[in-house]
C-alpha cells in the first residue's frame, strides 16, 4: 500500500513528464532539472538527486517546489530532520499561498519534534531544556539557510568573451563530466551518455549560454553532463 509521501512523489513525477512543451527556456529548464532528479531518486541515487535538485534554486516562488521536494527526500530517505525543517521552512517563505503550504506547515511542526526528540536522545525535557533546544535550534536553521542560499549568478548579457570565444557556465562541484575528444559532437557525446542524440540540446543548454557553442566544441574542453 502506498504513503501519502510516496503517492506525492508519484503525482509530481507525473506533472514533470505532462511539461515538455513547456515554452518559457527558464521553466523548462527547470522542470528538466526537476524529472532529472525524480530519475536519480528513483534510482537510489539520492546524493545526486539532492544535488540536482539543490541546482534548481534560485530563489523564488518556481522553485518553491524544488524546497518542497526536498524537505520530503531530507525527511523520508535521509533521516535529517534539520534538512528537512530548512526546506519546508523555505517553502512556506518562498510559497506562503501555494499548492503544499498546509502540508509544509505541518511537516514543519513535525520536523521540529523529531530534532527536539533527536537532540535530546529521546529523554524526557523539562521546560526550560525544550526552550533551549528550540532556540539552539533556530541558530541551526538560520546557519544552514545562510549556507544553503547560493545566488544563481546574473544572466549573462553577451554569449561571448573578448576575442570572441564562446562563454561556458561552471561545472556544479562533483557533478559527471565529460572531456572531448577529436571527432566528438554534441550528438555523439548524447548517445554515449543517455543513448539518445536529442539530450545534445540538454547538454548545450547545461553548459552555455549560446547556442553558437554547438559548433565551436574543442578537443579537450570539458563538458558537464547533466
Amino acid at each position: 500500500m502506498s504513503t501519502p509521501r510516496s503517492a506525492f512523489f508519484s503525482s509530481l513525477l507525473l506533472l514533470a513528464l505532462a511539461l515538455p512543451g513547456c515554452d518559457r527556456k527558464g521553466e523548462g529548464r527547470f522542470h528538466r532539472g526537476l524529472l532529472e532528479a525524480d530519475k536519480r531518486l528513483s534510482a537510489q541515487d539520492l546524493e545526486g538527486a539532492v544535488r540536482i535538485y539543490e541546482s534548481t534554486l534560485d530563489g523564488t516562488a518556481r522553485t518553491a517546489e524544488a524546497h518542497y521536494r526536498l524537505g520530503h527526500v531530507y525527511a523520508d530517505r535521509l533521516k535529517e530532520p534539520l534538512g528537512a525543517l530548512y526546506h519546508f521552512t523555505r517553502y512556506v517563505a518562498i510559497a506562503p499561498d501555494g499548492p503544499y503550504a498546509k502540508e509544509a506547515n505541518s511537516f514543519k511542526k513535525e520536523g521540529e519534534l523529531l530534532l527536539i526528540a533527536q537532540l535530546s536522545k529521546g529523554a524526557p525535557l523539562t521546560q526550560d531544556e525544550a526552550a533551549r533546544l528550540k532556540n539552539e535550534n533556530l541558530k541551526l536553521r538560520k546557519t544552514v539557510e545562510e549556507l544553503r542560499m547560493i545566488k544563481t549568478p546574473p544572466p549573462v548579457a553577451s554569449a561571448t568573451v573578448k576575442g570572441g570565444e564562446i562563454l561556458q557556465k561552471s561545472i556544479p562541484p562533483g557533478a559527471r563530466t565529460h572531456k572531448i575528444a577529436s571527432g566528438e559532437t554534441l550528438a555523439t557525446i548524447a548517445v554515449k551518455y543517455y543513448k539518445n542524440k536529442g539530450k545534445a540540446r540538454d547538454i548545450l543548454e547545461a553548459n552555455f549560454y549560446s547556442a553558437d557553442a554547438a559548433t565551436k566544441l574543442k578537443v579537450g574542453q570539458e563538458l558537464y553532463i547533466p
